[in-house]
């Protein structure tokens, strides 16, 4: 097998993505159907046809159904393959690009709807700013091992911080307009950012 093709799953791991999928999809549509706040982890347990503990080893929180995918690995492997000649923020576009074009349409109908949600529910919104931290760490470190420098180097934070900036706003319009594509404005906010924020 080369180093460009990736493992076939198992049936025990694909069985695990299948369940994680089934949950979080009766999730959302419990919550849009009765409320967030109106929908318990027994009522989503017993639509996706499993126990609540169960449920709780795959989201360990109700939150965590709107903020959590499975994509952040994907995206990370896309970015680390990019060309050394391509600046950090090339990088990441093409990453973003590459890494969306292998979702499937519905599952970037449910990140868009999960954005939304996130930007509605309260509870929701102030656990996805606990969530953003974790993901500016995660950026910087990415990017310092491609310009050699230390993931706390403050040019580097700043770098991050200015990617979460752009992400935040791009879910911002996203979630007012819902006709939008998300990964277009995404990707409009980064090339916004590339150029230096001209307006």
């Amino acid at each position: 097998m080369s180093s460009t093709e990736t493992p076939k799953l198992g049936l025990r791991e694909r069985k695990k993505i299948k369940t994680r999928e089934t949950i979080q999809w009766h999730a959302i549509r419990l919550f849009k159907e009765q409320g967030y706040n109106e929908t318990t982890v027994e009522q989503i347990a017993e639509a996706a046809e499993v126990s609540p503990s169960t449920f709780f080893r795959y989201f360990p929180t109700k939150e965590s159904i709107i903020l959590e995918d499975d994509y952040d690995p994907l995206l990370i492997e896309i970015f680390q393959k990019q060309p050394p000649e391509l600046s950090p923020i090339q990088a990441l576009r093409s990453a973003v690009k590459s890494g969306f074009a292998k979702i499937p349409a519905e599952g970037r109908k449910a990140i868009q709807e999960r954005m939304q949600l996130s930007m509605t529910i309260p509870e929701v919104r102030a656990a996805s700013l606990n969530q953003l931290m974790n993901t500016l760490q995660m950026i910087a470190g990415l990017v310092s091992g491609r310009v050699g420098r230390k993931p706390d180097d403050p040019f580097v934070m700043n770098f991050a911080g200015a990617v979460i900036g752009a992400f935040m706003s791009a879910q911002a319009f996203a979630a007012n307009h819902p006709e939008a594509d998300y990964i277009e404005l995404f990707d409009q906010a980064l090339a916004h950012l590339e150029a230096g924020l001209p307006l």
